[in-house]
């Protein structure tokens, strides 16, 4: 008896990141609802509809372990002065960002996501200096809403601020105090967690502290982290944070923040007890190369594998100096560590793709459903165009994913079985009206914070090898 399926995929190539990691050619990829039914080669089965163009390469959804709500509005804003940059995040974020703003915001990011290939991202609600908007549920049902128009999965980051308390918040700075930004993280993940069926996933998020933190704060550190880990616990939730650098992943697992469900960002110059934290622990690593921190710092990815430690990889977009393109953040990381070991065997290309595919979905806890092409999981298919000069000749499919595409090589982009965009076309989505939102609600927020001037580049970025006004610089969490 013959089988109808629902969709099928003809393709030049599949790179499948299943266990024995092949790579299909002349292949093709059956889907049935939300699901892959079948993967296989020669005489394909029939299907209601088929999708079929010379030198398409098929790879799961690329995941994007770790970004921001909010930046996609406030791109190089402050011109590379790091402590202005920090100072708007708080004045928008905190202050006078409305619920549309993050609603503009999350419609422009799904978007540029989506046109790149990224099916899975997680997205801390707000950034800088640990500004986390949640003082009401408002922003987050704004940014939720978002990712369900678009088809896209996503992990909204919520938690509270960075110590004192309490926070201030919108034009009238109304004071919230942690156990109230507590109550609406929980109040979000009541509403929003269901990232395999509506796609909005919730993950918790408190600020990274330091040994020296401990010293003035320590009780109220460790109350406010038993406090996170008690929900974390009684909802199921991932756990992330952003900023980790030497001896904080140690003290995490002192505060018993760290489990399985634990996924670190950034997390630079680690110590030996950051190694044997993580290796304890089970908790995973989040490496964003194209992140400032990486310039700061380097996170060691080739030891932490080399340890046993899951690392995957993050955009830490959209801004102050970079977007979502994944492709773009896995050719940055093989060149950073190969560059630092001197060495072009490190951080090989399929270890590379691994990084933002099954090893992203197993730091969030989701690799038994997303992360490769196999039979049973969710069809989240990405195909890239291969006919172009820059990914000519058609062999070495993986080569050319990781050093030569870039996120305008994706051509067609699948979700839950729903085909979200073919051939570059994006029909439940107006690419007009996402950027004239987006481009209203960023002028409104500059404005009403008063901080215009802080969109224009200066003139000393010319004619000298240094940044003379303004640098980046670190504050706060260092996360961004």
């Amino acid at each position: 008896m013959n089988v109808l399926h629902d969709l099928l995929v003809r393709c030049a190539s599949i790179v499948t990141v299943d266990a024995d990691r092949r790579v299909i050619e002349n292949g093709w990829i059956a889907i049935d609802a939300d699901r892959i039914s079948a993967i296989g080669t020669g005489q394909a089965p029939e299907a209601r509809r088929i999708i079929e163009r010379p030198g398409l390469i098929a790879l799961p959804g690329l995941i994007d372990a770790h970004s921001h709500s909010g930046h996609g509005l406030v791109r190089a804003a402050g011109d590379g002065d790091g402590d202005l940059w920090f100072r708007i995040c708080e004045e928008i974020y905190a202050g006078v960002a409305t619920p549309a703003f993050w609603r503009a915001e999350a419609r422009l990011a799904q978007l540029e996501r989506l046109m790149g290939g990224v099916t899975t991202a997680v997205s801390l609600l707000g950034g800088g200096a640990d500004v986390m908007r949640t003082d009401t549920p408002e922003a987050g049902d704004a940014h939720s809403a978002a990712t369900i128009e678009s088809g896209l999965r996503t992990f909204m980051a919520v938690g509270p601020g960075r110590l004192p308390f309490p926070k201030q918040f919108g034009p009238e700075r109304r004071p919230v105090s942690f156990d109230e930004q507590m109550e609406v993280c929980a109040e979000l993940i009541s509403r929003h967690d269901d990232i395999l069926g509506r796609r909005t996933g919730v993950a918790l998020i408190l600020p990274v502290y330091a040994p020296p933190h401990m010293e003035q704060n320590g009780a109220e550190i460790r109350r406010m982290s038993g406090a996170m880990r008690a929900l974390q616990d009684r909802t199921g939730t991932l756990f992330t944070q952003d900023g980790h650098r030497t001896g904080t992943i140690a003290l995490a697992q002192e505060l018993g923040l760290l489990s399985p469900l634990a996924a670190l960002g950034h997390s630079i110059d680690l110590n030996e007890a950051d190694f044997a934290a993580l290796v304890a622990t089970g908790a995973s690593i989040i490496h964003n190369p194209s992140a400032i921190m990486s310039i700061n710092g380097r996170c060691p990815v080739p030891e932490l594998i080399e340890a046993g430690v899951t690392v995957c990889l993050g955009s830490d977009a959209g801004a102050p100096d970079r977007g979502f393109d994944m492709f773009r953040h896995m050719a940055q990381a093989m060149h950073y560590h190969r560059r630092h070991f001197r060495d072009p065997a490190v951080l090989p290309e399929g270890k590379t793709l691994e990084l933002c595919t099954i090893d992203s979905a197993r730091a969030l806890g989701v690799s038994d459903h997303l992360g490769s092409l196999e039979v049973g999981k969710k069809a989240d298919i990405v195909l890239l165009d291969g006919r172009k000069p820059h990914l000519w000749p058609p062999v070495m499919a993986l080569n050319r994913i990781t050093h030569f595409a870039n996120a305008a090589d994706v051509d067609t982009v699948i979700v839950d079985g729903r085909i979200l965009m073919e051939e570059r076309k994006v029909p439940h989505l107006d690419l007009g009206e996402v950027l004239a939102e987006a481009e209203a609600e960023a002028d409104r927020a500059f404005a009403a914070c008063g901080r215009q001037d802080a969109r224009q580049e200066s003139p000393e970025i010319w004619n000298q090898a240094r940044r003379l006004a303004g640098a980046y610089r670190v504050a706060g969490s260092e996360g961004d």
